[in-house]
């Protein structure tokens, strides 16, 4: 049996025609793959139907899938896995037009597959996979395996399936497999489809699995395009910036010295005649310390002149920022240094609207805390899951911090910085006023 990947022609972007190497591959999952940039196909050369339906599929990415620099430039907006999954529903629902038995695309670890991905409560996964098998033989015992794991999982997925159906079933085959590049010079049929597609599964991917009616409800209404994205019910991975290296000098530091009867810098001979305790040798005063951790989401903001006062009276703290944009996958930073070793940010990040990451910048700050210093808060009180939504459970998470760890809760930066200084305690009844995460204290001490 031979294959000839040149004889696919008609390609419109910079896919261009060219030698091929054809390598023996199987008709079995990660077995067969086409690689347009080395212009290899791993296929498998037996005569029977699979393998026949195998080819014709990896001949159709060399036909119409594209160049993976549209790939890597669609990572700034949607997930990778979401991304691989959306182009694999393309290409099958192709396949599937063109008359080949798409049923054929099993090789029996679907079954076994499902139940280990609902098994390890892999929900990302799960729906990525479902729509990458979705109208092939691969769908039915996938959604088997997983019901025996996570029965209530299955109503979901097959409604993430059915969305992303609709989204390829409305264009023509031609529009499907266009190469011709569009506007930001993109192959159309991968712009109009594929990556349709991989943004509902991002947003799939990063929701909470739905359970029960209501959930199901509001996760369905959540896969139209536009709406907003429904619950994940977890904090968003810290993205840091460190911008230590790139840090400007603030408005002039208090002074850092103090007058003293000893030493060896005599800084203030003035003081021989007009202090009585003759204090005219300078010794270092003790730099104020402490770690400041700041909410930068929506309805927070960072006062640029507190900034600067709270440098000036503590020049030894460390200042940190957070906001995390609702829905982004990692690629946008989300937490960064704002002041270090009494050097401000040469520019303060803006925030991405939502909260996201406080738990995990939480415990950043407490790791970035030395022994005996004060760690302030400056927050609302309110905590929200990777999509901004309003999480009890991930507030009671943060309450448990703040209790644990005597964080000091404060509203501003300039009460951040009188904090700093009173080196006291906040009381509980204090910490209590501050939104969601106040009203979790209670719960800290049941």
């Amino acid at each position: 049996m031979s294959v000839f990947p040149e004889l696919v022609t008609g390609r419109e972007d910079e896919v261009g025609p060219g030698p091929w190497r054809v390598e023996r591959g199987a008709a079995a999952r990660g077995r067969a793959s086409c690689d347009l940039v080395g212009r290899v196909l791993e296929v498998p050369f037996g005569a029977d139907a699979s393998a026949r339906v195998v080819r014709a599929h990896e001949l159709l990415h060399a036909r119409v899938s594209p160049h993976p620099r549209h790939l890597a430039e669609a990572l700034v907006e949607v997930d990778a896995r979401a991304l691989e999954c959306a182009e694999e529903l393309r290409v099958n629902e192709l396949l599937a037009r063109l008359g080949h038995e798409v049923g054929l695309l099993v090789d029996g670890s679907e079954r076994a597959g499902g139940e280990r991905v609902a098994a390890a409560g892999d929900w990302a996964e799960a729906v990525c996979f479902a729509v990458a098998v979705a109208g092939t033989g691969a769908e039915r015992p996938f959604l088997a395996g997983v019901r025996r794991a996570r029965p209530e999982w299955v109503a979901g997925l097959r409604a993430t399936v059915r969305a992303a159906r609709a989204r390829v079933g409305g264009l023509t085959s031609e529009r499907l497999g266009a190469t011709a590049p569009d506007e930001l010079g993109r192959p159309r049929g991968f712009a109009e489809a594929t990556l349709e597609v991989a943004r509902l599964l991002t947003r799939a991917a990063g929701a909470r699995a739905p359970l029960g009616p209501e959930e199901l409800r509001c996760y369905r209404r959540a896969l139209a395009d536009g709406a907003r994205r429904p619950p994940s019910g977890r904090f968003a991975e810290l993205a840091l910036v460190d911008a230590r290296r790139t840090v400007r000098d603030p408005a002039p530091a208090l002074r850092r010295s103090r007058p003293s009867v000893t030493g060896v810098d005599l800084r203030y001979p003035s003081r021989l005649a007009t202090d009585p305790l003759r204090r005219a040798f300078a010794r270092p005063a003790r730099a104020v310390g402490g770690v400041v951790l700041v909410d930068q989401s929506g309805s927070m903001a960072v006062d640029t002149a507190e900034l600067a006062g709270l440098v000036r009276r503590s020049p030894g703290a460390l200042v940190l920022g957070y906001s995390h944009r609702p829905g982004d996958h990692g690629v946008t930073p989300n937490a960064w240094v704002l002041v270090a070793g009494g050097r401000v940010a040469a520019e303060i990040p803006p925030g991405n609207v939502g909260n996201g990451v406080d738990g995990p910048a939480l415990r950043l700050a407490l790791a970035e805390r030395r022994r005996g210093e004060p760690l302030v808060w400056v927050t609302d009180g309110q905590v929200t899951d990777s999509n901004d939504h309003p999480d009890e459970a991930l507030a009671l998470e943060c309450a448990r911090l703040v209790e644990r760890h005597g964080v000091i809760l404060a509203r501003t930066l300039a009460d951040a910085a009188r904090a700093l200084r009173g080196r006291g305690r906040q009381a509980a009844a204090e910490r209590r006023a501050f939104g969601r995460v106040g009203a979790m204290i209670a719960l800290t001490r049941g």
